[in-house]
């Protein structure tokens, strides 16, 4: 759809004479449109083999991470490691620098532990925090049994982040700091410094705005988004943006549809036949 080498990628993906690409998603015209710079992407999308470690880039971008963070979905009905696991496999498909990886890893599980939070006050080692606090450092101290590649210096930075959103909140030259360039380390840990530095529900849309000063605001904006909304529901984002958001029917589709899947399988398993017969002509694979 983004018209790179299509013949060749018909050929990777097709079967016989089949249509392709398949699937509604293929019917919605605004994704064949090229927004931006994203080459890891685009040279993964260019090669035959699959992307894994160092395969097909040795890029840490942040793509790695932000087109993950949907998957902490997943760890809502199959637990945090599910969820880590899975967001390294998508990450490395084009980005195969470790530090990538586990950004995603990682991110997709304070995402899933924002997403399943609740907004009583409880009571941890640093007395009483708000939700959002609450739900990051319960995440964090999941990490090491959700991500088996977790490493010391990873959980220390992510450690660090938060307390800092906690002793010096919206500290621009602190972001900065934190999230210094458009990798996915520096998404994450911007994201994380941000939304715990305006936790509270009335603050997403000053939340949002702080995070576009980072120095790849886009990025960190993203991760600040999902741990934000996962926390509060999608009625806290800002109905102005979202109201500008070509894609916001197609979004809250597949996230109805994702949940449906989880739920409720339509499409049907090793044991028993979907109830929707039309599922896997929305979503053709397996």
């Amino acid at each position: 759809m983004q018209g790179i080498e299509v013949e060749r990628m018909r050929r990777r993906w097709a079967h016989g004479d089949e249509v392709w690409p398949n699937g509604w998603l293929a019917q919605v015209s605004v994704l064949a449109e090229r927004r931006g710079s994203a080459p890891a992407t685009v040279t993964a999308l260019s090669k035959t083999e699959q992307g894994n470690m160092g395969v097909p880039t040795t890029s840490r971008g942040c793509h790695a991470l932000t087109r993950t963070l949907p998957v902490a979905v997943v760890g809502a009905a199959q637990g945090s490691a599910q969820s880590a696991h899975l967001a390294r496999e998508i990450a490395a498909l084009t980005h195969g620098d470790p530090a990538a990886q586990s950004a995603a890893a990682h991110a997709a599980v304070l995402v899933n532990h924002c997403l399943t939070s609740t907004p009583e006050m409880q009571d941890s080692l640093f007395g009483k925090q708000s939700q959002v606090r609450q739900a990051l450092m319960n995440g964090i101290r999941a990490l090491p049994d959700a991500d088996p590649g977790l490493t010391a210096d990873e959980h220390d930075r992510l450690t660090t982040a938060l307390r800092q959103a906690k002793d010096q909140p919206a500290d621009a030259g602190r972001l900065a700091k934190l999230a210094p360039d458009a990798t996915a380390s520096s998404a994450l840990l911007g994201g994380l410094y941000v939304a715990a530095s305006f936790p509270d529900r009335a603050q997403v849309n000053v939340a949002l705005r702080f995070a576009a000063g980072a120095p790849d605001g886009d990025s960190v904006g993203c991760v600040t988004g999902a741990l934000l909304g996962a926390a509060h529901g999608v009625e806290a984002l800002p109905v102005n943006l979202l109201s500008r958001h070509e894609l916001a029917w197609v979004l809250d589709t597949l996230a109805r549809d994702l949940i449906a899947q989880l739920t409720d399988s339509p499409s049907g398993d090793r044991y028993n036949s979907g109830w929707d017969p039309h599922w896997w002509d929305r979503y053709p694979g397996g």
